[in-house]
């Protein structure tokens, strides 16, 4: 792998948005890893488009993308998906909730030959800072019921910054959520599909500017939908959609990982 894509939803984040990216590629620039941002724009109504524009234009990595619609976090993370042009891509959020200097970690941890590198905020030597309490404990138990459906070590499935190969977007499609469930579709899916991967601790802090779009009462039923789908395939399937019968990405070759998590 020789260029690694970062793909950022963003709405009405004209607050953060510029120093989120110049973060991101200040760290990147540094640490020698070739690079491009896709930053989409997901139907703002305050100055986020004319930013990215305006950020565009002094770093020539970004690349501002418009969601004409329907709006939503999971329509916005599939514009960027399908826009990317990177071996691999990492999901991060634009409120600088996600630390940057964990995007070099994930890019290297790929780079040892896993299909997935996960981030878990609630592992050894991870943490968060002001995580509203209600939310952890929605979030906890959530991720305790998904552990016990799927028989996975992952505590942190519902974070949405991780990283994936090429060839592993490909081989989650379709994807279908349109909302925050996509959170939980796109690694569920590598996992029932036979993606290597592995978990690393990584910091998390509540946003510093604007609000968050996560709206709890309406995601619980969206949730359990994909949780639910994804388990009706990997137990009635019967291995269709796994990697070994997926044809490979175009211009991508098939990767057999140095070593697999447990």
């Amino acid at each position: 792998m020789r260029r690694l894509s970062v793909v950022i939803p963003a709405r009405d984040e004209a607050g953060c948005i510029a120093s989120t990216i110049e973060h991101l590629h200040l760290e990147l620039r540094l640490h020698g890893i070739e690079h491009e941002i896709v930053v989409v724009d997901d139907g703002s109504s305050d100055a986020t488009w004319t930013i990215l524009e305006a950020t565009a234009t002094r770093i020539r990595e970004v690349h501002p993308v418009r969601n004409p619609g329907p709006h939503g976090f999971g329509w916005a993370i599939r514009r960027g998906l399908a826009a990317f042009t990177g071996d691999a891509v990492v999901v991060m959020m634009a409120d600088e909730s996600d630390d940057c200097r964990d995007v070099v970690r994930y890019w290297r941890t790929l780079q040892e030959g896993y299909d997935c590198v996960f981030g878990s905020r609630f592992a050894k030597g991870g943490g968060t800072i002001d995580y509203p309490a209600v939310k952890w404990l929605l979030n906890r138990a959530a991720n305790l019921f998904i552990r016990l459906a799927f028989g996975i070590r992952l505590n942190d499935t519902t974070n949405a910054f991780k990283a994936y190969r090429r060839e592993v977007i490909c081989g989650c499609e379709p994807i279908i959520s349109p909302h925050f469930n996509i959170t939980v579709e796109l690694p569920l899916k590598a996992i029932v599909r036979g993606f290597s991967w592995t978990s690393i601790p990584i910091t998390w802090r509540n946003r510093r500017t604007g609000v968050a779009k996560l709206k709890i009462r309406e995601m619980g039923s969206r949730y359990f939908f994909i949780v639910a789908c994804v388990w009706l395939e990997r137990r009635f399937s019967r291995g269709d959609y796994r990697k070994a019968s997926a044809p490979p990405a175009t211009g991508v070759r098939e990767l057999t990982p140095t070593r697999r998590a447990a």
